[in-house]
């Protein structure tokens, strides 16, 4: 038989003084819960995604090297295969198509991408989701990708019409599938999904090379790399072999598009699992590190007494230690729950976001460990320093009351201020002025509470930046048209002549790969008028950038990526045409908000392409009473490959990607006012036990319940106060350091603080100061005078 484990009178004096001081040890603990939710919830959902990925990837062959090119021959898959490194090859066609959708007005774009006519893909298998396969000897059968699906409420047995090579054709879906080369469903060019207007169509391949005259050829590959061979060498090899079939430069896994925006997001996932709880757990060591100390000072005489008794200072320290660590306990505990719970709910955001044929939520042993492990050392680190000073004390000097502080006359006592400021006042004065530390500490920790609901409120901001910049100030345009194939400028006549057609600017993009020494990136050039109205060029601060007539204009990130800055040169790769190979000197560097972008002047562009003007596309302004015939007629444009709508692109994002954002967001933003209550809450309890025997005979002199009252919450109403610039000015930094570290490839977010976002968080700071005294004001109110004036030596 087990006994239960012996009970010390330390330990029962450990659980008497944790109950009587239980509303300051629940808001500690719920500071540092918070702290854990946040680490459980980002850092479980990071390795469930992760999970996920290796395992889709691993299962469905995902592949390491992509290309895509303007037409090789079959026998070239043997040259494919004889490159050192490379095990598998999978060759497709692959094109891009308008679509007419039923109930959609506007036209679609379709990419359709052969499968094998028997057997399954040897790279980037495709998940059958629902359906069945496309037979043989039936070219209208397609499958669709789920999110199409979904968006459009479509199923197996629903038909769709597409512009295939000038000709208007029905296709019917007779399955819903899913593929590792697509968890980010988005159209190519575009850094926002659209799944009402983009459809990922796989068709049988002999149906598909026969209606683009592809037989025997082929215009995409994939390839798997064995183990330990260089990427690197094996893309040198591929686009050396492609290069005379118009190979459009291969690109490693981790650029290609969708692997690259959940790479992206993998590790803004992580950054943030760490980063924020780091510093919420700061800020929960401090407050308790302020607790404790202030705790420990009124429990001098008892400590005496305990060493007086033959009690070691190591005994007393682990005893003191372990307030702490309860504390700790309860609120890892409760915050791994409340995390798991939360990152249940997070997971199903990114299952619409990303698309898997199964994202499940699994809190692992370890995340729950390490989580419950950093509360034990947030816990430790705020506890140490103030039990070691208790226990240092001698006996003798513990056993007398603490030495009051040195007692001169004030500010207050003045005889101006006195006669202006009544006794409760001057008395309120009086005790901050004589205890500036204390008072210091208080304000500090106030100030962290609310400089963490600051940055908060300010991602709410930092989304209506984005959304502002991108949307109103760069893309101005109402339609963005691609054609199928580069055209000469005469098609600007044509689109401009199209119905409710305002206004035409030009668009090329060009393929091209980016040199800088041993960097390079393969990407999209863009040509632009000098000074665009419609499609602009901006900054973060909303400032149009108007295009030198020679020379690049770099996303500051990429000019990070490369290695290079305004004045040096990189050697440009064009992927089409001539293909020339160029140096061109960087002539500017915008640091702008989405993606990594390399711009040029439409003509100066021309000029190295070694061509006359010729257009990728246009960007449209629209009569909004005549778009339902210009998309009538864009879809019966076969010159037209893809049609964007500025409007649907808004709708998306704020549908879908602040969707997601905004639930970070809202979490943010509870658990900073949870720290906010808690700190001021803490505050004014441990200034209600300094003071409970002042107040007690203050009331036995005379002195009302108000009267009190107003002495002790008068001072929590100016260390409020005193914290709320602080709080802005530690706020605006620590959101400006977390913006730069969560800066990537896909997005870099300004840090933007609007009076209305300070005001809020004033606002919530000054509400639980107010909370925190209403409960204060209700323990006063039951002060036991009797058991309070009891002389303690």
């Amino acid at each position: 038989m087990v006994g239960r484990l012996p009970i010390t009178a330390l330990d029962r004096k450990l659980l008497r003084d944790l109950w009587e001081m239980r509303g300051q040890a629940v808001a500690i603990g719920a500071v540092m819960a918070a702290g854990v939710v946040m680490f459980v919830t980002y850092l479980s959902n990071f390795d469930s995604l992760q999970r996920t990925v290796d395992t889709y990837y691993e299962r469905q062959r995902f592949a390491d090297v992509f290309a895509m090119l303007k037409r090789a021959p079959l026998s070239l898959e043997s040259d494919l295969r004889a490159i050192r490194g490379v095990s598998v090859v999978d060759t497709r066609v692959v094109a891009d198509v308008t679509l007419d959708v039923p109930g959609l007005l506007e036209p679609a774009t379709g990419r359709l991408i052969s499968v094998p006519s028997r057997g399954r893909p040897l790279l980037n298998d495709v998940f059958l989701r629902e359906g069945r396969w496309p037979e043989a000897g039936r070219p209208d059968e397609v499958l669709a990708s789920e999110v199409f699906t979904e968006a459009n409420r479509m199923a197996p047995g629903d038909s769709i019409t597409a512009i295939i090579n000038g000709r208007r054709r029905r296709l019917t879906i007779v399955g819903v599938a899913l593929s590792p080369e697509y968890v980010f469903s988005i159209r190519p060019g575009e850094m926002i999904p659209d799944n009402r207007r983009f459809a990922l169509l796989w068709m049988e391949r002999r149906a598909l090379a026969s209606a683009f005259n592809m037989e025997g050829g082929f215009n995409d590959i994939s390839l798997r790399v064995m183990a330990g061979v260089p990427v690197e060498e094996v893309i040198a090899d591929v686009d050396r072999l492609l290069e005379p079939y118009g190979g459009l430069g291969a690109i490693p896994r981790r650029l290609q598009q969708s692997a690259w925006t959940l790479d992206n997001e993998l590790v803004q996932l992580s950054t943030f699992g760490f980063i924020v709880p780091a510093i919420f757990l700061a800020v929960a060591a401090f407050v308790l590190n302020v607790a404790l100390a202030r705790a420990l000072a009124l429990q001098r005489p008892q400590l005496a007494a305990l060493k007086a008794l033959g009690y070691s200072n190591r005994e007393l320290g682990w005893h003191y230690f372990k307030w702490a660590l309860i504390i700790a306990t309860l609120g890892s505990i409760a915050g791994v729950i409340v995390g798991t719970w939360l990152g249940a709910q997070m997971i199903e955001l990114y299952n619409q976001y990303f698309r898997f044929p199964s994202l499940d939520y699994r809190l692992s042993p370890g995340v729950a460990a390490t989580a419950v492990a950093l509360g034990f050392v947030s816990a430790a680190i705020g506890a140490a320093s103030a039990v070691s000073r208790a226990v240092r004390v001698p006996p003798a000097e513990a056993m007398r009351p603490e030495s009051p502080a040195r007692y001169r006359a004030s500010i207050v006592e003045t005889p101006r201020i006195q006669r202006s400021l009544g006794q409760g006042a001057r008395m309120v004065i009086r005790n901050l002025e004589r205890q500036p530390m204390r008072a210091l500490a208080s304000v500090v920790g106030i100030a962290f509470g609310g400089a963490i609901l600051l940055v908060g409120f300010g991602f709410v901001d930092a989304m209506d930046v984005l959304i502002a910049r991108q949307f109103n100030d760069g893309m101005r345009q109402d339609v963005t048209v691609t054609f199928v194939e580069p055209r000469s400028s005469s098609a600007i006549h044509g689109v401009a002549a199209l119905p409710g057609v305002m206004s035409v600017e030009p668009m090329r993009a060009v393929p091209a790969r980016l040199r800088a020494g041993a960097r390079s990136r393969t990407l999209s050039l863009t040509g632009l008028e000098p000074d665009p109205d419609l499609n602009r060029v901006i900054d973060q601060e909303g400032r149009p950038r108007v295009l030198p007539p020679e020379g690049l204009v770099l996303s500051r990130m990429l000019g990070v990526v490369l290695g290079v800055g305004p004045g040096d040169v990189v050697h440009v790769e064009v992927l089409e045409g001539r293909r020339p190979v160029t140096p061109v000197r960087i002539a500017g560097i915008i640091d702008d908000i989405m993606g990594l972008q390399a711009y040029m002047d439409i003509d100066a562009l021309g000029r190295l392409m070694r061509e006359g003007r010729t257009v990728s596309g246009a960007y449209l302004q629209v009569d909004p009473a005549a778009l339902e015939p210009l998309y009538a007629r864009l879809k019966l444009t076969p010159a037209v490959a893809g049609v964007a709508i500025r409007e649907a692109a808004l709708t998306n994002f704020r549908d879908v990607m602040a969707q997601n954002m905004n639930l970070t967001i809202g979490i943010n933003v509870v658990f900073a006012a949870i720290i906010a209550v808690g700190v001021v809450y803490n505050a004014a309890r441990i200034s209600l036990s300094e003071r409970a025997r002042e107040l007690a005979s203050l009331r036995v002199l005379g002195f009302t319940r108000g009267e009190i009252s107003s002495i002790l919450l008068g001072e929590l109403a100016i260390l409020t106060l005193l914290s709320l610039p602080c709080g802005t000015l530690i706020g605006y930094g620590l959101g400006q350091f977390i913006m730069t570290i969560f800066q990537n490839e896909v997005y870099r977010i300004p840090f933007i603080v609007t009076p209305a976002t300070v005001a809020w968080g004033w606002l919530t700071i000054i509400s639980a100061a107010a909370l925190s005294a209403l409960a204060v004001r209700r323990r006063l109110d039951r002060l036991d005078l009797v058991a309070v004036l009891k002389s303690r030596e």
